[in-house]
């Protein structure tokens, strides 16, 4: 049972991606799975409502049924109902993409945000997705709240990202990355520019509660021409104001009260 729970999700993750879909030797060839095995696996979510056919072309896509429970549940632990307004704040403050992003076991994923640019360039990349620790600002941030071995396994574990991928001066080693980490715990929150992305910066914060734990991180993202390392430097009490503001209104969210 566990094996098939196990492929049922695989399925499902690699599905998330394509909002094409995927055909089924596709599917059994990137996953490696029998044909068989990978064809009774759909028929079942497809059956459960998780997964369609398309029968014109006859690729399988998600529905939107797990989208909707995410989003069910998202809303059920209030963390919205407690981040949105703080997060409004400060996206106004900065003209820029405000984010929230949660602890969720080894990974940070993003739960909610906030747009502030209402002209020119906006940026606004997917929600819902782990973060990359050693690209990101929101990853530097966390990683700066733990000793420089377990911020280093945890990359470790998840890889370094490549500046094709991302940024041109994504971090590729050990003593670049300490180095971004370093200056975060100085600042009490990270800084990058074209890291994640070419022409793009971002800074984040780590969410504290009183006892230390770590619940999350608060990011400011947006393009160089607007975001510069000088204006950055300039919102970081209100980036720093406002992840104490929501440390000290975590107990309202299940999701964040869990986690302290």
């Amino acid at each position: 049972m566990s094996s098939i729970l196990e492929r049922s999700f695989k399925v499902l993750e690699h599905l998330a991606p394509h909002p094409e879909g995927k055909a089924l030797s596709s599917l059994a060839s990137e996953l490696d799975m029998p044909l068989s095995a990978t064809h009774r696996l759909l028929a079942e979510l497809v059956r459960c409502g998780y997964v369609r056919q398309d029968h014109s072309q006859g690729n399988y896509t998600l529905t939107i049924k797990l989208v909707s429970l995410g989003l069910s549940h998202l809303s059920a632990t209030g963390v919205v109902d407690i981040a949105q307004p703080l997060l409004d704040r400060l996206a106004v403050e900065s003209g820029e993409l405000v984010r929230l992003a949660v602890v969720n076991g080894d990974e940070l994923t993003f739960v909610a945000k906030a747009q502030g640019a209402v002209r020119g360039l906006r940026y606004d990349p997917d929600m819902g997705l782990s973060v990359n620790l050693s690209c990101s600002s929101a990853g530097h941030a966390w990683l700066s709240t733990m000793s420089d071995e377990e911020a280093l396994a945890l990359v470790a574990r998840q890889g370094f990202g490549k500046p094709e991928d991302y940024g041109p001066n994504a971090p590729t080693t050990v003593k670049e990355l300490l180095a971004y980490l370093r200056t975060a715990r100085q600042q009490g929150f990270s800084t990058i520019v074209e890291v994640f992305a070419p022409a793009m910066t971002a800074m984040a914060a780590p969410i504290r509660r009183g006892n230390g734990t770590v619940l999350g991180v608060v990011t400011i993202a947006g393009p160089l021409v607007r975001l510069t390392p000088g204006r950055m430097q300039a919102l970081g009490p209100a980036l720093l104001n406002t992840t104490h503001d929501l440390a000290m209104a975590s107990g309202g969210s299940a999701l964040l009260k869990k986690r302290g």
